[in-house]
């Protein structure tokens, strides 16, 4: 897509470095973190603008590689310290994995400020961080049309009741099918759906991993399956991936209607098909849009009668 048609995506979130090991290998010390790679997910259809913040161990080549896929990184904040480090084993399934370490670092004092230059932009997401802290971004961004914001089953065990007041304040929820229930206390995903719904956000995008993933919102139900693979390298970031092509593709229309959700869907779908097909965000950096395209049009065809 041509650069001047691209709209801002604000994008709240962690930078951080991940060490994964799974079936296919492993990876150490590389570039991870929500923000990551939902800004690069974002940048083929947007201009994602990122608020995070990184300790003095992350090397200018991180920061480069951001910067080099159009993300504008002004408001990512350097301090002393190290950066927020995960440390992760994936079981053959890829669906189960266990959490070795997670060292926050210099991410536990993150205080996220919108900087100036960012205040206008109308589409936000805020990324899988502690609730309290997306709460304080929702109330600077105050005159963003769509909200967006991701969360994980940690959150809501531990701040359910601060996750809670920022749903009364977002658009757009992004979860996956078991956190779902979980937040709802319901076994189907189409009554946590519903009861979700009731406390705030418009539309719920859940993510159900190979099964697809499906959009509720007012007098709209849409399903899209997932992209058909035959290897898979590396989940970490596939829902943070999604999320970024998903409002990259809204932010550049700035629609909501019934199609345009669909579409983003698909984009979303296909951006966190490319994710776990390599370690940290290897898969998604470098696409043509020829591949993006061509893959997309694949995952249609799939659903065309």
């Amino acid at each position: 897509m041509n650069e001047q048609n691209k709209e801002p995506l604000l994008i709240v979130g962690s930078v951080a470095f991940d060490s994964v090991e799974t079936p296919q290998g492993k990876a150490d010390m590389a570039l991870g973190g929500s923000a990551s790679y939902a800004s690069i997910a974002a940048s083929y259809f947007a201009k994602p603008q990122v608020v995070g913040i990184v300790g003095e161990d992350f090397e200018s080549h991180h920061m480069e590689r951001l910067h080099g896929h159009g993300v504008d990184v002004r408001g990512i904040e350097s301090v002393a310290g190290r950066t927020f480090h995960w440390k992760g084993r994936y079981h053959e399934n890829f669906k189960d994995r266990d959490t070795l370490e997670t060292a926050l670092n210099v991410f536990q004092h993150f205080n996220p400020t919108i900087p100036d230059a960012y205040r206008d932009t109308r589409f936000v997401l805020l990324g899988n961080i502690d609730p309290r802290l997306q709460l304080s971004v929702r109330r600077q961004a105050k005159d963003a049309t769509l909200v967006a914001m991701d969360t994980m089953n940690f959150w809501i065990n531990t701040e359910r009741d601060a996750l809670q007041e920022v749903l009364k304040q977002v658009d757009l929820l992004f979860l996956n099918d078991e956190e779902a229930m979980q937040l709802a206390d319901e076994w189907t995903v189409l009554a946590a759906a519903a009861k979700i719904r009731q406390w705030g956000p418009r539309y719920i995008v859940i993510k159900r991993g190979e099964h697809g993933a499906v959009l509720f919102g007012p007098d709209v139900t849409l399903y899209v399956p997932a992209v058909l693979l035959t290897r898979v390298v590396d989940p970490t970031g596939a829902g943070d991936t999604f999320a970024g092509g998903f409002l990259g593709h809204l932010s550049r229309t700035g629609s909501l209607e019934r199609a345009n959700l669909a579409a983003a869907l698909t984009w979303g779908t296909v951006m966190a098909s490319f994710a776990v097909e390599a370690f940290s965000v290897d898969g998604i950096c470098g696409l043509s849009r020829h591949d993006i395209d061509a893959r997309r049009n694949h995952l249609i065809d799939l659903v065309r009668y």
